[in-house]
């Protein structure tokens, strides 16, 4: 499939250059009608049957599941952020003394900060393998210096799919083999990819897949996915809400309380999991995500962008070989004859959206923008030069 710019399905104003779709994705039109009927149905509840507590999300899980390649829908948890998901997988691991867990540098907080309480509380070892930042072949050694801190010490690998802030790929399928010589989790933060980059549980295998759901998959701030495994079958969930047990769906016997949880990932979802406006916004989010398909969005930003990339290179700027990165997220490092100051009041002026992290600018594109929007960006830079 080869797509053309989607710029008519957003409402972004036409003086914008936004480039900063993996902080905040803007809502295609469809999602926010379906945002507004959800709060106006909200205002007459006695036209939203019992149902709705469970039919959507059913249909939700299901779109997602098609999305990354898993045939059992009920592995598929809704969640509210990232965090939550992950702190349900530590909820669920026990280690011994001297066990470790791997993270690469500068990994995302809400993928650290559990896994550093976790290694505290039974005495493991937080095993971080650090940005090589070399010049040329950064990405293919950070890749190999990954695989060898996997060793038989290893408990558990936590990354994700990509470098959250440049973009630079880890070779799942390469970790995923070295984990099972070891016998060890790899649970992946899939929130700067699922939607984008191509992904096949199937294929990968991940004990846990965690993703917020509005990046890549232009749901509302507040909603997000997780896919559980096997490994997780018998867990607990972090909380206990009523949705969430055996036979739920039987209103009116809600009162004879059951001690069973549904089987697979449905016992970690969140509560109110059911929101009659979040999931409404959701399912046409995915709909669309799924009939564009995460490769033509790649093809499609790979198109856009790549002589912008070279023009940065040439400018001094330092970005990762094409192979060894995504092109819906890159990061360009800042050569030192550009001042950040300088640089963020050009952009500032000329409504030109991106982000900051560290010494990198981080670019990140989809289907409403063209070639022109990196055009105002290199032009933006030469500005100040």
């Amino acid at each position: 499939m080869i797509l053309k710019h989607q710029k008519h399905l957003f409402n972004i104003e036409d003086h914008i250059t936004y480039l900063n779709t993996a902080s905040l994705s803007p809502s295609f039109k469809a999602v926010e009608q379906a945002g507004i009927d959800a709060v106006l149905q909200k205002s007459q509840p006695y036209t939203i049957p019992s149902s709705d507590f469970f039919d959507p999300v059913t249909e939700l899980k299901g779109l997602f599941a098609q999305l990354i390649d898993v045939d059992e829908s009920e592995r598929i948890a809704s969640i509210p952020s990232v965090s939550y998901g992950i702190a349900t997988v530590t909820n669920n691991i026990k280690l011994n003394s001297g066990d470790e867990i791997v993270i690469i540098e500068e990994q995302f907080p809400s993928n650290y900060y559990a896994w550093k309480k976790l290694a505290d509380t039974y005495d493991a070892k937080l095993i971080t393998v650090a940005n090589p930042n070399l010049k040329a072949h950064n990405a293919k050694q950070w890749n190999q210096d990954l695989l060898d801190h996997i060793t038989n010490k290893t408990a558990v690998v936590a990354l994700g799919n990509i470098h959250w802030s440049n973009g630079t790929i880890f070779d799942l399928k390469a970790i995923r083999a070295k984990t099972r010589k070891y016998d060890a989790l790899l649970i992946v933060d899939g929130s700067q990819t699922i939607g984008a980059f191509p992904f096949s549980v199937k294929e990968i295998q991940p004990d846990a897949l965690i993703c917020a759901g509005y990046k890549w998959l232009f749901g509302p701030y507040g909603c997000g996915y997780a896919y559980y495994s096997s490994y997780f079958d018998d867990g607990e969930p972090i909380e206990n809400n009523w949705a969430n047990r055996l036979h739920s769906e039987k209103l009116s016997d809600l009162t004879n309380y059951e001690s069973q949880y549904k089987p697979f990932a449905n016992r970690f979802a969140v509560g109110e999991s059911g929101n009659f406006i979040y999931v409404k916004m959701q399912i046409e989010a995915l709909k669309q995500v799924i009939d564009w398909t995460p490769k033509a969005i790649q093809d499609y930003c790979k198109s856009i962008s790549y002589e912008a990339v070279e023009e940065l290179t040439g400018l001094g700027f330092q970005i990762e070989h094409a192979d060894y990165r995504t092109h819906h997220l890159f990061g360009a490092k800042l050569p030192e004859h550009i001042n950040i100051k300088d640089l963020k009041t050009v952009l500032q002026e000329q409504n030109i959206f991106l982000s900051f992290r560290g010494s990198y600018i981080r670019i990140s594109c989809h289907l409403f923008n063209t070639k022109s929007d990196f055009d105002t960006l290199v032009n933006a830079i030469k500005s100040i030069l």
